[in-house]
């Protein structure tokens, strides 16, 4: 007989599954969201993973992965959530590939603590919309847009003018900018400015305006509809360039622990207040369901709580 040679399968160390998923994923994925995974994986889960066989790394070193995270590191619980998720889908992939068990609905998450999000008072509004409506220009204009529409940063950065219908009255949300690493033909790690469909299909959205915003609009129109709207020409505004410009709009207000999405936040609040139905005000935010609309956009004003308590006079309190 002759002598047969088994030959066993070398074991994939970690790192090398993680190279193959991101291989995997590239083509479904969005250029930021394949930056962000790729950027996560080469950061925080490679340095500390990379030379394991996947089905050595235990419980025990995920929660200790975990700690240097949020202690040693200082990365908030959001942070560290995300690249728990991560490591888990890597960790499914691995052992699907490799054919071995692992249970990964084990991994303890951060507990995310509750944070009263910041909305503008009315008065505080109105300061701010008088301010910007002085003087107006076309980013003042763009912040006043998304004041009344309730539109992302990134959605309000790639927004054009032939976005924004005047005949049927309404403002079309199809694109979103972001700034997303890019990695040069020489290897040097660099950004660039990204502008993509939005990150879901239910952010595709139309939004109708208001006769007051429409001649608002109707004023700031420039000939060229290809312009975008918050430069009134073909050149863009990037959000981080936008939310330098809102600080100081909001310094000059005396506006204290407000950034750009404090405007999305204060824009469902005041959509709730009016008494729009939550079904209709998650179309127009562009969330996937209304719970998303409801545990993270509407927040009951002092002055709400008020009008409520005094309801219970009616039952004699």
């Amino acid at each position: 007989m002759k002598n047969r040679r088994i030959q066993f399968r070398r074991k994939k160390q970690f790192a090398d599954i993680c190279t193959q998923w991101l291989s995997m994923k590239k083509p479904s994925l969005k250029h930021s969201s394949f930056s962000k995974y790729e950027s996560i994986i080469s950061k925080h889960i490679i340095p500390v993973f990379g030379t394991s066989l996947p089905e050595n790394i235990s419980e025990n070193d995920i929660d200790k992965f975990a700690h240097s995270l949020l202690y040693s590191q200082s990365l908030s619980a959001k942070t560290v959530r995300d690249i728990l998720t991560l490591l888990a889908a890597l960790l499914r992939y691995a052992h699907k590939l490799e054919n071995t068990c692992s249970d990964v609905s084990k991994i303890n998450y951060p507990r995310i603590p509750a944070k009263e999000m910041r909305v503008l008072t009315r008065r505080e509004a109105r300061c701010l919309s008088d301010y910007l409506l002085k003087d107006m220009d076309a980013c003042r204009f763009g912040v006043l847009l998304a004041m009344v529409t309730g539109i992302r940063i990134g959605e309000l950065c790639a927004l054009r003018w032939k976005d924004i219908s005047m005949d049927e009255g309404f403002l079309r949300v199809g694109f979103t900018m972001q700034r997303a690493n890019n990695v040069s033909d020489s290897g040097e790690k660099r950004t660039k400015i990204i502008i993509d469909s939005p990150k879901s299909d239910s952010s595709n959205r139309i939004i109708p305006l208001t006769d007051k915003t429409l001649i608002l609009c109707g004023k700031m129109q420039p000939e060229n509809q290809e312009y975008f709207v918050l430069t009134g020409n073909i050149h863009y505004m990037e959000p981080r360039c936008l939310q330098y410009r809102f600080k100081k709009y909001a310094a000059c207000c005396r506006l204290e622990d407000v950034h750009f999405h404090t405007l999305r936040h204060t824009f469902a609040t005041r959509c709730i207040e009016a008494g729009f139905d939550i079904k209709t005000l998650s179309e127009i935010m562009g969330h996937a369901n209304t719970s998303i609309t409801l545990n993270r956009y509407v927040h009951s004003t002092m002055e709400q709580k008020r009008e409520n308590i005094k309801k219970l006079a009616v039952l004699g309190f």
